[in-house]
C-alpha cells in the first residue's frame, strides 16, 4: 500500500459548521420573504442581509425551501410570553392586555411572512403545518386560555364557539395589514376587542377607555 493509498484512507474531518449565526440568518430570511415574498426570494438577497458568505448558507442549507421552512419555524419561539396570556379577572382585560406594540409589529410581519410563502404552501404540506404551527397557533392557543377562563368564570356562555371568536381579530388584522396596505394601531385592536369581539360573545360593547 502507498503513502498515498494510507492517506486517502484516513477518516478526513472536515470543518465544524459554525450554528452561532443561524438566528441572524434566519432573521434576514424572513425580512426578505416579508419584502419579496418565496418566489422573488434569493439566497443571495439573505447573504447579503445577513452580511454572510454565499456558501456559509449552504453549507446549513442545501435549497431555499428548507431555509424558508427552518426561518418560518423558528418564529414561534419568539411569540407570546412563555407564562402565558395575562390573567387581569375580566374576559375584555385580558383581551386588551394582549394588545402591546411589539406583539403588534410581530403580528404585522407574520402576516407579511405567510403572504410571502403562500404561492409555496399550496406545493408543501410540510411548510403549511410550519407556518400553521408558528404563525396561526401561539395567538390561538392563547386566545383559547383565555376564552376558557370567561367560560369558567361565568362571564360568557359555555356555548360560545370558542374557535371562530379566536379567529376574529386575525382576520380583522389580516385584512387590514394585507389587502387595504394600513397599519394595526392600538386603538384599532381595542375597538375590534370592543365593538366585535366581545359582542360576539355575547357582552354589550365597552365604553371607549383602554
Amino acid at each position: 500500500m502507498t503513502q498515498l493509498d494510507l492517506d486517502e484512507s484516513k477518516p478526513r474531518l472536515g470543518r465544524k459548521r459554525d450554528h452561532t449565526r443561524d438566528p441572524e440568518i434566519l432573521e434576514a430570511a424572513l425580512d426578505v420573504l416579508a419584502e419579496t415574498g418565496y418566489d422573488g426570494m434569493t439566497i443571495d438577497m439573505v447573504a447579503a442581509r445577513a452580511k454572510a458568505g454565499k456558501a456559509t448558507l449552504y453549507r446549513r442549507w442545501s435549497s431555499k425551501p428548507e431555509l424558508v421552512l427552518d426561518a418560518v419555524a423558528c418564529m414561534k419561539s419568539k411569540d407570546l410570553d412563555l407564562t402565558g396570556p395575562p390573567d387581569t379577572g375580566t374576559l375584555r382585560g385580558d383581551l386588551v392586555a394582549m394588545v402591546k406594540s411589539p406583539t403588534i409589529r410581530e403580528s404585522e410581519r407574520k402576516l407579511k411572512v405567510m403572504a410571502g410563502i403562500v404561492s409555496m404552501i399550496a406545493r408543501d404540506p410540510e411548510l403549511a403545518a410550519a407556518a400553521q404551527e408558528a404563525l396561526v397557533e401561539p395567538r390561538a392557543a392563547a386566545n383559547r386560555i383565555i376564552f376558557r377562563r370567561a367560560i369558567a368564570r361565568g362571564e360568557i356562555s359555555a356555548d360560545c364557539d370558542i374557535e371562530t371568536l379566536c379567529m376574529i381579530g386575525p382576520a380583522m388584522v389580516a385584512y387590514r395589514v394585507l389587502m387595504l396596505r394600513t397599519p394595526v394601531d392600538r386603538d384599532f385592536m381595542i375597538g375590534t376587542i370592543d365593538r366585535i369581539i366581545l359582542p360576539a360573545a355575547g357582552l354589550r360593547p365597552a365604553e371607549p377607555s383602554a
